[in-house]
């Protein structure tokens, strides 16, 4: 039997004939297995890199939908999508909310934001981490109610407390009030596990986790990508295949692509 469920506007939902959800059908509202869970995750992780566009963005005549259009030439996606629940296991991908709060503290988020930078620093090409928000995409990400974030959570914390007590002992001052050079002072020694002393290899594997995080979250930015020179998530209206010059240098011909 299917029916279309009021939870989930525009899908549909197999249910018994009392109106609860067969194994094939969706979960429970509410419910959150760790399948749906990592597809939640993976559509979070796209996100990052999406411009603002719930209600309240100025998207009207902007130079962002001059170039949308111009590029692909379809108009602006409408500002929200009517037939998203705004849950986490039907988001509406157009006008997305973080659905839990952040955990990191004040004092936490200054160190956040230095090791962030002394990562990701800002240079000719790209701006530093922390002017691109990736902080804030840290702390979002370690808050997730998920098995795997809490277990990064954990990680973090333990490591983010370290630097400061490691900074405190080694130069009388928290992490974030450091200099570039005293920073990395404390941090060569983790920056990469196998090596790192067999007394900090806990340390190391958060310092590895964290850069990984954060190289996640600045590279799914439109600051990352254009660092990267990545020139997807533009829709075409056709495509009339490769330049000839690129079928050229393969040693093909047009017809070998037909």
């Amino acid at each position: 039997m299917s029916e279309r469920s009021p939870q989930h506007p525009g899908g549909d939902r197999r249910t018994r004939d009392d109106g609860t959800p067969t194994a094939g059908g969706r979960p429970e509202e509410g419910s959150l297995d760790r399948r749906t869970a990592l597809k939640v995750l993976a559509a979070s992780a796209a996100l990052a890199g999406t411009p603002a566009c719930g209600p309240g963005a100025d998207t009207t005549g902007s130079e962002t939908d001059a170039a949308h259009i111009r590029l692909s030439g379809f108009d602006p996606v409408p500002p929200s999508n009517p037939l998203a629940a705004g849950t986490p296991t039907d988001p509406d991908l157009l006008a997305p909310t973080v659905p839990w709060e952040p955990v990191l503290g004040d004092g936490e988020m200054e160190t956040v934001r230095a090791l962030c930078d002394l990562i990701l620093p800002g240079d000719e090409r790209s701006p530093a981490a922390s002017a691109v928000g990736v902080p804030d995409y840290v702390n979002e990400y370690v808050s997730a109610p998920y098995p795997g974030q809490q277990e990064d959570l954990v990680l973090v914390r333990g490591g983010l407390a370290w630097l400061n007590r490691e900074s405190r002992a080694r130069f009388d001052a928290d992490f974030g009030a450091l200099s570039t050079d005293r920073q990395r002072a404390i941090c060569d020694p983790i920056r990469y596990e196998p090596d790192a002393p067999e007394e900090l290899r806990v340390q190391a594997r958060f310092f590895d986790r964290f850069r990984d995080i954060t190289s996640t979250g600045f590279w799914t930015t439109d600051e990352g990508m254009a660092d990267l020179g990545y020139v997807g998530n533009v829709p075409l209206p056709s495509f009339e295949g490769p330049p000839p010059e690129v079928v050229e240098a393969l040693g093909l011909t047009a017809e070998d692509l037909a």
